[in-house]
C-alpha cells in the first residue's frame, strides 16, 4: 500500500516567509525540518491501493468550486511539541474544507481517526518533534517574526510519501 497525505499547499509571499523562517529556526536551534512543504492539513496520512478513486473524488469536488480567503497571521503552539502559523480561514474556506471532508468520508479506501474532526486548528507547521528543552527558545526567536499574509484555499492536493519525504503527486486547482 502505497502513502499519502491530503493538503493545501501555501503558495506566494507566506510560502516564501515560512520556508525562510523554517529553514533559520532548523539551522540556529539544530532541530530537524518537517518532511513536507508549507501547507495545512486537510487530510491526515492515510495508505491505500486505489488512489484513482480518491483522485476521481477530489476532481469532481473541485470543477465547480472556487478558491477562498485565508489569513496567515501570527504563531502559536500545540503544547510544547509544535510550533505553527495560524491560519485564519473565512466561513466559505471552512465550510469548503467540511463539505470535502464529508465527501471525502463517503471512501471506503480511507479511514479516518477520532482527532480528525471537521472543527480543525488550521495552521502552517514551523517545527515539530524537536527536543523539549527547545521549545521555549524557539517559542522566543520566532516571536521576533510577525506573518500576516492574505491568501487563499486556492488548492486541494495530494502529496505521496517517496524516498522519506513527501512529493506532490497531484495539485487540483479551486477556480
Amino acid at each position: 500500500m502505497e502513502r499519502y497525505v491530503i493538503v493545501c499547499l501555501v503558495k506566494g509571499e507566506a510560502l516564501k516567509f515560512h520556508e525562510s523562517l523554517v529553514e533559520n529556526v532548523c539551522f540556529k536551534f539544530k532541530v530537524n525540518r518537517q518532511k513536507l512543504p508549507c501547507h495545512f492539513t486537510i487530510k491526515a496520512p492515510f495508505e491505500t491501493d486505489n488512489i484513482k478513486k480518491v483522485e476521481n473524488l477530489i476532481e469532481e469536488f473541485t470543477k465547480d468550486k472556487t478558491k477562498e480567503d485565508l489569513r496567515i497571521k501570527g504563531f502559536n503552539h500545540f503544547g510544547n511539541r509544535v510550533v505553527y502559523m495560524e491560519v485564519n480561514p473565512s466561513k466559505n474556506a471552512i465550510d469548503l474544507h467540511n463539505n470535502f471532508i464529508y465527501k471525502l468520508k463517503t471512501l471506503n479506501e480511507i479511514s479516518f481517526k477520532a482527532n480528525e474532526k471537521k472543527n480543525k486548528v488550521f495552521h502552517c507547521t514551523i517545527v515539530t518533534k524537536f527536543p523539549q528543552e527547545k521549545f521555549s527558545p524557539i517559542w522566543e526567536y520566532i516571536n521576533n517574526f510577525y506573518p500576516n499574509f492574505n491568501t487563499y484555499f486556492d488548492n486541494i492536493s495530494i502529496l505521496k510519501w517517496n524516498k522519506n519525504k513527501w512529493i506532490t503527486y497531484k495539485e487540483f486547482k479551486l477556480k
